[in-house]
């Protein structure tokens, strides 16, 4: 096949979290390319007359779509797949509809409620209904991911969460909400369309160390995902093995993450993050569809758990993109 393998725009001195996206895209054409494939990358800009001119060029059976940000932000991811649609060509992963509605996290967690998906109360401003004064909560961006803004502080009393967003949103800009903080175990699960339905992967535990300081909340931080020399990357580690271990929760994971599948119509491939508390309930935090797919992130880690290799993992997904 002739695959257009398709990146965000970034500039040399963005964030790791934004510079993943080159180091996905470049193992992503690797992978094509052992195969067989051709896979030339290239960057996406939110110019329609630019897009058109790029696939007249490249003439691509498909595009690999791994534009995780447009912008800067990855509210706006949502327009990659939307102008790819509107110019009628085959692409891997998630529709704009998806983006829309997961990236949106409080709007996600309402199609949750609504779909019986057990997902922490949440509260957003400005008005900050329900919030409870003496309760736990983190507070998160309501339309970013990798942990953009969680650190230790991002754990308060509803009494504190207004002056947290505040902050947050200074730093940061965007939308920020409240989530009852959920302590216990975190779990982050990849599953992927197959022409039997969803396929649910090992499942994936992220541990927290025996040196884990008492009192630190156990979160999987920006630190945590993006910065090596930090105790947090280095005080967590994936762990497989829940479902011979635990076989209960094994099954509760692997049906809900196949609920919130079919819930939200995903297609391609995504990540579903959990927190599991002291009595074993499962609690959906957030979907990523388009998760990170670079060599060393979680997704190609539980694949290889499956016994898939990196490179036929990939040619999965883009095989399955001429039949979404």
């Amino acid at each position: 096949m002739k695959v257009l393998v398709l990146h965000s725009d970034v500039a040399a001195d963005a964030p790791p979290d934004e510079l993943d996206t080159l180091d996905s895209a470049a193992a992503v054409s690797a992978a094509l390319e052992s195969l067989g494939h051709s896979a030339p990358q290239a960057r996406f800009k939110p110019d329609i007359a630019f897009l058109k001119g790029l696939l007249d060029a490249h003439k691509p059976d498909v595009v690999f779509n791994v534009v995780e940000s447009v912008f800067g932000a990855g509210i706006y991811s949502s327009l990659a797949p939307a102008m790819l649609d509107r110019l009628g060509v085959p692409y891997t992963g998630a529709t704009a509809a998806h983006f829309a509605a997961t990236t949106d996290k409080p709007f996600a967690k309402n199609v949750l409620r609504t779909g019986g998906v057990v997902t922490p109360d949440w509260a957003s401003g400005p008005d900050w209904a329900g919030l409870d004064a003496d309760a736990l909560y983190i507070v998160k961006a309501a339309d970013e991911d990798s942990s953009v803004g969680i650190d230790d502080a991002s754990v308060v009393r509803g009494s504190e969460v207004r002056a947290r967003a505040e902050s947050c949103k200074r730093r940061f800009s965007g939308r920020w909400f409240a989530e009852a903080y959920v302590d216990g175990r975190e779990f982050n699960i990849a599953v992927m369309a197959t022409a039997d339905g969803p396929f649910v992967f090992p499942l994936a535990e992220m541990r927290f160390n025996d040196q884990w300081p008492d009192g630190k909340p156990k979160l999987v931080s920006f630190a945590a995902k993006w910065e090596e020399d930090t105790f947090d990357y280095n005080g967590s580690q994936r762990r497989f093995g829940c479902e011979t271990e635990e076989p209960a929760l094994g099954r509760a994971l692997i049906e809900t993450t196949k609920k919130v599948w079919h819930l939200f119509a995903l297609r391609g491939y995504a990540r579903v993050d959990y927190r599991v508390d002291a009595n074993g309930t499962p609690w959906v935090l957030e979907i990523n569809p388009n998760c990170c797919i670079s060599t060393d992130a979680g997704f190609a880690a539980a694949a290889e758990q499956a016994g898939i290799p990196y490179a036929e993992l990939i040619g999965r997904v883009a095989q399955a993109a001429l039949t979404s």
